[in-house]
């Protein structure tokens, strides 16, 4: 919901330092990579208990992984392998988080079988519905905006990684999220299918 309605407060922020990492000669994917080092970068300062410089690693990798897309569009170079490195890295800085934190959290391990049930659902509805549809947007594909988009997913990893004396109520919270998510998604598929 922040991504989509969010991003046209944010697209200058977003423009700025696409045009910055262009005049250091950078591409796309470049960016892409460092995102997602960035990501898993994340995942280890939790491990580690260092939880403000985990969640500012993790939104420096956020943002990045905005900026890489603006990059490929102002540089003419997108890139359908591009799209694919972009969700897939996602997935990998999300499951990465997950399993640390379940690592750390085992009171809270069903939490997060939940919580990727919940993820794998949502994504494969998306890919789905984004695989079936002509592409409309500025996206290389179809996309389909719900209330648990990225930036919702960062907020509560956030409060996850900052007050971990509630993961599992934020846990849940970010389950349920997710859960209307895919019935709004479901209902959506059903219109224009």
């Amino acid at each position: 919901m922040l991504d989509t309605h969010g991003r046209k407060y944010v697209a200058p922020i977003i423009n700025s330092g696409a045009n910055f990492l262009v005049k250091l000669n950078l591409t796309a994917n470049n960016v892409t990579v460092i995102a997602l080092l960035l990501g898993i970068l994340t995942s280890v300062f939790i491990y580690i208990d260092m939880n403000i410089l985990a969640v500012t690693t993790l939104w420096i990798s956020g943002y990045l992984d905005a900026v890489d897309g603006a990059m490929a569009r102002k540089t003419k170079t997108t890139s359908l392998f591009g799209t694919l490195m972009d969700i897939t890295f996602d997935r990998v800085v999300e499951t990465s988080m997950i399993l640390v934190l379940s690592m750390k959290y085992s009171n809270a391990r069903m939490n997060f079988v939940v919580l990727l049930i919940c993820i794998i659902i949502s994504m494969t509805i998306f890919l789905t519905v984004g695989a079936l549809v002509e592409k409309k947007g500025m996206k290389s594909f179809y996309y389909q905006a719900g209330v648990a988009e990225r930036s919702e997913g960062f907020l509560m990893f956030s409060l996850m990684i900052l007050f971990p004396s509630y993961i599992i109520t934020f846990t849940n919270l970010f389950s349920f999220i997710i859960f209307i998510t895919i019935i709004q998604r479901i209902i959506e598929a059903k219109n224009i299918l």
